[in-house]
């Protein structure tokens, strides 16, 4: 049980790891792999089960782990917030792309969901202007255009159901681009155990209340399936964790576009698709602007901190 008296844990944080760049790349092509997975399986899964159901279960099973870790380290106070209406709206809008990328992986080839959700960077950044204030010049501006452009090129008609995929990923993305603003936000003053749990509360509270849309009750081998889903999205997102803990992250970034391998090949020895041709050079285009983005980030932060004058105390 944890003390009363035991310190929150942001006042004595843990000290990051040495720089290795092989292990943090290691983690992170591990992540890809993993995220892949839990992307297949779910695709597979829309077959049989609704997609409310497959939330359902994708967020229970990262909500059991977070509640677990609360317990065993800094215990249940470290939960308290001043922020808790950033929280709900954050888990809200994590609960929506979810829901929305679930429902493209169902309508798209695997490869071409993933393609376009690749596009996050590129709205983060054109989002941090208005809503964080941030300052973007006209390199990361030159680079959100070129990525405009790849997602023009993906946006290929062919067909309702296609179309209706297309949006639904693209939906997703952005979504998921305000979900990682508000991350950026609840950081400046929340411990990333904070923002993990709420996360991870609202999303399971959310998909509950929608169960009664889309329930099935699940096989033997359904149930196994949503097992291995659940935890292989624990997995996916430890490694990620671990891989950015390990390395700077313009140098294990890049390593995350390898999951377009891996959908093309899991989309084609299970559903015998491939991406075409639009989708490839569309996504090129995706995938150089968000590595630009990154590098110029990187860079920015970097000569922040050199001019930034040095502070009393600080480490």
């Amino acid at each position: 049980m944890a003390s009363s008296t035991r310190p929150p844990v942001t006042s004595a944080p843990l000290s990051p790891p040495p720089d290795d760049a092989r292990l943090g790349i290691l983690y992170v092509l591990a992540s890809t792999f993993l995220f892949n997975i839990l992307n297949a399986t779910a695709k597979w899964l829309a077959d049989d089960y609704s997609i409310v159901e497959i939330t359902f279960f994708r967020n229970i099973f990262a909500f059991l782990p977070c509640l677990l870790l609360v317990f065993a380290g800094p215990g249940i106070a470290s939960l308290r917030t001043g922020r808790l209406g950033l929280h709900m709206l954050r888990g809200l809008g994590g609960l929506a792309s979810m829901l929305l990328a679930f429902t493209s992986y169902s309508l798209l080839p695997i490869a071409d969901a993933v393609a376009i959700s690749f596009a996050s960077p590129i709205f983060l950044t054109a989002l941090s202007v208005p809503l964080l204030g941030e300052k973007v010049g006209i390199h990361r501006w030159s680079a959100v255009v070129i990525g405009f452009l790849g997602i023009l090129v993906m946006a290929k008609p062919s067909g309702i159901g296609q179309n209706l995929g297309f949006f639904t990923a693209l939906g997703g993305t952005v979504v998921g681009a305000l979900v990682l603003v508000s991350v950026r936000r609840l950081g400046r003053t929340e411990a990333p155990l904070t923002i993990i749990f709420y996360q991870a509360l609202v999303g399971t509270a959310g998909s509950v209340l929608l169960l009664p849309f889309g329930w099935k009750t699940p096989s033997l081998v359904g149930f196994a399936l949503f097992t291995v889903m659940g935890l292989v999205g624990v997995a996916g997102h430890f490694c990620q964790t671990q891989g950015f803990r390990h390395a700077a992250v313009a140098v294990v970034g890049p390593f995350n576009y390898v999951g377009l391998i891996w959908a093309t090949l899991f989309g084609y020895l299970i559903w015998h698709q491939l991406p075409g041709p639009g989708t490839v050079l569309g996504g090129l285009f995706v995938i150089a602007s968000g590595i630009y983005i990154l590098y110029r980030e990187t860079r920015r932060q970097v000569a922040v901190v050199s001019a930034a004058p040095p502070q009393p105390g600080a480490d």
